[in-house]
């Protein structure tokens, strides 16, 4: 055993790889991109040969992993909240196929919406699919459910749900190591045809999902992440999930909580130790970071009428992430706050680094789109989302993944012309390229500008699965070669570049506009390693 100061993302993919894994599969996406960073750069994962290399989407991601438990190896699967949406479907149907190697599915959740844009709360998934949930309170316990969610997988022979959020991501604390386990031997099952999903073995698989979950409440019941500390002070029964525990904590840092706390890292619910609360207690204080999903079960829960207060009641803030203090309020206990910050310290918002090209491309489209006016721009996900805000404000839309290409479709439908899409490389590879198909189906009049930076810019400059093969993607969909239009983004080619929207504009058709330059942070730190490479 040893001991290392780890991020709390890295301490899961320490822990997936002292616990015998053999790939991870992934898709950038803050808060949970350092897993799979983490493992990239490893040394044992390097000698051991782990898969680790990104994937094109969420659900590719989910996909291949699948495969890799088919066939007996224990993989994980990383994305963040949204993420999980994309691979809903294979995320889903594995509960029903079940697995052959453990499979551990981490999902990073970003309550208060730090870099996302919504707070949805994964937890709901993995109830849905009817799987179990870990839920870490510290990075020791990422550590250890990354480590062992793999013999839990193999014993409950479903996929397991690894749900952490922004604040145990990214923060620091001491992690003690286990020994490694061994990888496990590639082999099918001897049963292979329980992956086929046929509706006569569907049936069968399902009702066998749903046998196995009194047992899955049984695990929970005797799980080591899930315990009852006794209180003297009756009155009230806290129970706190996750990462809400350590909030409650530090509001008792002698650990002196008089009231009965029930601490929940492992779902299904516990049900035998909440009753045992609720026949101790005369009301219920529910902690969680997310959704109201414990404080909602428990208000159907309970027969007896038990009061429940929490997020729903006005206990606890409905939106944002949680913290001491509001704990604190929600106990009664008196808070302190610092003073007003001064008004001439002004909000900072986020804007485009200084050269980047997409500055260039949104200043010749906005000389363009004067001529039409507002409102005609859909755009995706990615750094180019910051042409919402001044001084370019260009883009209209923001929703999800890919669909940039397709609202710009349908408002052409509309008669909204010209329509504009403007999407990323990473993106147009993620999720834009089967929305591109439906619009030369249907030789939509719409613009696409797929903004080129070379690489998955927002969330670290990881490779781009599109680099290189835009074009011939474009070509080979059925767009015309003849409106692929190739541009570098530069002040100096900026009359070149009004024109050619001009040009692509007035085309009625499909036209695909490709500012390529690569992003100026990668640049920067390619020509650092190049330096430094040089110098040793």
């Amino acid at each position: 055993m040893h001991k290392q100061l780890l991020l709390g993302v890295e301490a899961i993919g320490q822990g997936a790889i002292d616990g015998g894994m053999s790939g991870v599969y992934a898709y950038p996406g803050t808060p949970s991109t350092e897993i799979t960073e983490y493992i990239q750069e490893n040394k044992l994962a390097i000698e051991r040969g782990l898969h680790s290399k990104w994937s094109a989407n969420e659900k590719t991601a989910y996909e291949t992993a699948l495969g890799m438990s088919y066939a007996g190896k224990r993989t994980m699967a990383c994305m963040k909240h949204v993420g999980l949406n994309v691979a809903a479907d294979a995320f889903i149907n594995s509960a029903i196929t079940g697995v052959n190697g453990g499979f551990i599915v981490t999902v990073a959740d970003d309550p208060s919406m730090h870099s996302s844009q919504n707070e949805q709360d994964s937890r709901y998934y993995g109830k849905f699919a009817m799987i179990p949930v870990l839920e870490p309170s510290n990075q020791q316990e990422a550590y250890d459910m990354a480590r062992e969610g793999f013999e839990l997988s193999e014993k409950t022979g479903v996929p397991v749900m690894l749900r952490i959020t922004t604040r145990l991501a990214h923060s620091r604390a001491g992690v003690d190591c286990k020994a490694v386990l061994d990888e496990n031997q590639t082999a099918m099952p001897q049963d292979a045809r329980q992956f086929v999903l046929l509706p006569g073995i569907a049936r069968r698989r399902y009702k066998s999902l749903l046998e196995k979950q009194a047992a899955f409440v049984k695990l929970s019941e005797g799980s080591k992440y899930n315990n009852y500390y006794e209180g003297e002070e009756k009155s009230l029964g806290i129970i706190s999930c996750g990462i809400a525990y350590n909030y409650l904590m530090e509001n008792y840092p002698e650990g002196d909580c008089p009231y009965p706390v029930l601490k929940i890292s492992q779902y299904p619910i516990p049900e035998e130790q909440v009753r045992k609360m609720e026949a101790e207690c005369d009301e219920i204080l529910v902690l969680e970071e997310g959704y109201p999903l414990v404080e909602e079960h428990l208000k159907d829960f309970f027969g007896k009428g038990t009061q429940v207060k929490g997020r729903l009641d006005g206990s606890l803030p409905r939106d944002g992430e949680l913290n001491p203090d509001l704990i604190a309020k929600a106990l009664g206990k008196d808070t302190s706050t610092g003073p007003d910050v001064p008004g001439l310290v002004a909000n900072r918002p986020p804007a485009l680094c200084q050269g980047c090209g997409h500055q260039d491309a949104y200043e010749a489209m906005n000389e363009v789109l004067a001529d039409y006016g507002k409102g005609h721009v859909f755009s995706d996900i990615g750094c180019y989302t910051l042409g919402a805000l001044p001084p370019y404000e260009t883009i209209n839309s923001c929703v999800d993944m890919g669909a940039s290409i397709t609202m710009a479709k349908g408002a052409s439908d509309a008669g909204l012309l010209p329509a504009v899409a403007v999407i990323g490389d990473s993106t147009f590879a993620h999720s834009g390229i089967t929305g591109l198909l439906d619009a030369v189906n249907e030789n939509a009049n719409i613009t696409v500008v797929i903004s080129d930076n070379e690489s998955v810019s927002m969330t670290g400059g990881q490779d781009s699965s599109a680099q290189g093969k835009i074009e011939s993607i474009c070509q080979g969909l059925g767009v015309d070669p003849e409106h692929i239009r190739v541009i570098v983004p530069l002040k100096k080619n900026h009359e070149e570049l009004v024109k050619l929207f001009r040009e692509e504009l007035a085309y009625e058709g499909v036209s695909i506009i490709i500012p390529r330059r690569e992003c100026i942070q990668r640049a920067s730190r390619r020509k650092r390693n190049l330096k430094r490479h040089a110098n040793h």
